[in-house]
């Protein structure tokens, strides 16, 4: 699946600040909602929930925070770079700068595992992991990010 089938340029920024995971799924609840706040209290909540059942930091200050979402009508994703690492419990203990984050209408399920499948693919990477970190702008981690993928 490429990337650009659920990650846009208005869902990619930089030099995002938060100081913890809940404060990292707290804007990204917002933020996935286009700033609204009418569905980001449940968006929060079913990240919340995901979480709850395993951190989704995959190490290499990474993490994927994702969920299924009642009423969402497409996979959406968002691409942030934090300004300062932040502990996301992360099965390698490091924490975490890169958070690549879905929402997934609830009955997806195939094309749930596919968008996760190559946001990791993507991200295990160390050259790939290396340049979103150095991007100078949100467009340039949008398009480093659609570039390593495009079919």
């Amino acid at each position: 699946m490429d990337i650009k089938q659920f990650l846009t340029p208005e869902h990619t920024c930089i030099d995002v600040s938060c100081v913890s995971k809940k404060r990292v799924l707290e804007y990204l609840s917002t933020f996935l909602n286009d700033g609204g706040d009418s569905e980001a209290d449940a968006i929060y909540q079913k990240l919340l929930e995901r979480e709850r059942l395993g951190s989704t930091g995959i190490g290499h200050g990474v993490a994927i925070p994702h969920c299924r979402v009642q009423g969402c009508e497409q996979i959406t994703g968002a691409l942030l770079r934090l300004t300062e690492k932040v502990d996301f419990d992360a099965v390698d203990g490091e924490p975490v700068d890169l958070i690549f984050a879905l929402i997934v209408p609830e009955e997806h399920n195939e094309q749930h595992l596919e968008a996760l499948s190559a946001i990791a693919q993507l991200m295990q990477d160390e050259t790939v992991r290396g340049k979103l970190r150095s991007a100078s702008s949100a467009r340039d981690l949008y398009d480093l990010a659609v570039s390593q993928t495009a079919s």
